[in-house]
């Protein structure tokens, strides 16, 4: 390839790997501006007050970032839901002479605590189900595999919340099997980060939409003894990436957001902060983000990086600053 190539007239970067590797993994790298040219014809069909229901707590969207980032990215991914749809019809309808099964197109979403990954599938999964080829768009967050608490304990996990070892890897590969076969009303438990832990007997039930979105921290590893992992299961995958720095800090204002709002329920898991000094809360913040967060970002996460299909880096404002696409 070429130092450079044209997309519709506008230059392209091809970049390698985020990392030295035995094969680097080449990208195209758009700027803001290159990849908000992208978005051609799409109508913007969020409104302000839409918006302002999807975005958390500390991460500011405007309606230039739904324009610019979001609706660029449901025009890519709409064309790949349309290929995905007429080749498995094609493979099953003419190779082998059956009717051809719509099974949901399902998209992975990864990256570090408090990166924002829980807004960005939401406002996703709002630009998406606007199109009408795929109405249907369900998000389902791996939360709800986490192991109870019950089992966390027993198991001298708690402080490993998150970490690969405190899922239910089994139940979660299961669920995307199933959801991958076609299979109707799945049930995936419900978890509440209120009381910090799966909710007995609640669910989230998932019935054949058309396309899933699957976020969270694991869905882009590998490290397991068994014969799948989640990602076996992506049409597509995106990860979240920005500096460590910047998410330690939005991680820190998010805690102290929380500690003035949901820590004060009583029934709050982390209710015993909610009376902390600004600056001991604070202080609590970073030990947890130290102890926790950070090692599993750099262990865990972060490695997963460059299997991503779509690398979305937001600078330290939260907006979006470079995407990039990986062309093989």
């Amino acid at each position: 390839m070429t130092s450079s190539s044209s997309r519709r007239g506008r230059s392209v970067r091809p970049v390698a790997a985020f990392r030295e590797s035995d094969t680097p993994l080449p990208y195209l790298a758009f700027s803001r501006s290159e990849w908000a040219a992208l978005r051609a014809n799409v109508p913007l069909s969020l409104s302000e007050d839409e918006i302002a229901g999807l975005r958390g707590r500390n991460e500011p969207v405007s309606l230039a970032d739904i324009t610019e980032i979001y609706l660029p990215l449901s025009r890519l991914l709409n064309l790949y839901v349309m290929a995905s749809r007429s080749l498995n019809s094609m493979v099953e309808s003419a190779f082998l002479g059956c009717p051809s099964i719509s099974v949901p197109f399902v998209i992975g979403i990864a990256g570090s605590v408090g990166v924002g990954k829980s807004t960005f599938a939401r406002l996703l999964q709002a630009v998406l189900s606007r199109w009408p080829d795929h109405p249907r768009v369900d998000l389902v967050t791996t939360d709800g595999f986490l192991l109870p608490t019950r089992v966390l304990e027993e198991r001298d996990l708690m402080q490993r919340k998150g970490f690969p070892e405190s899922y239910d890897l089994r139940r979660m590969i299961g669920f995307l099997a199933a959801l991958k076969a076609g299979e109707r009303h799945l049930d995936v438990p419900f978890y509440s980060h209120d009381a910090y832990d799966i909710v007995p007997d609640r669910f989230q039930t998932v019935d054949r939409p058309d396309i899933l979105i699957f976020e969270g921290l694991n869905v882009l590893q590998t490290g397991s003894d068994r014969s799948a992992v989640a990602s076996d299961f992506f049409d597509f995958s995106i990860y979240l990436d920005a500096a460590t720095a910047d998410i330690e800090s939005w991680y820190v204002e998010r805690f102290l957001l929380l500690q003035r709002t949901a820590f004060r329920k009583p029934t709050s898991y982390f209710h015993h902060y909610a009376d902390l000094p600004r600056d001991k809360a604070e202080e609590m913040a970073r030990q947890i983000w130290g102890r926790i967060n950070l090692p599993n970002l750099q262990a865990n996460i972060l490695p997963t990086r460059e299997r991503a299909r779509l690398v979305v880096r937001k600078e330290r404002s939260h907006a979006v600053g470079e995407v990039r696409l990986r062309h093989i």
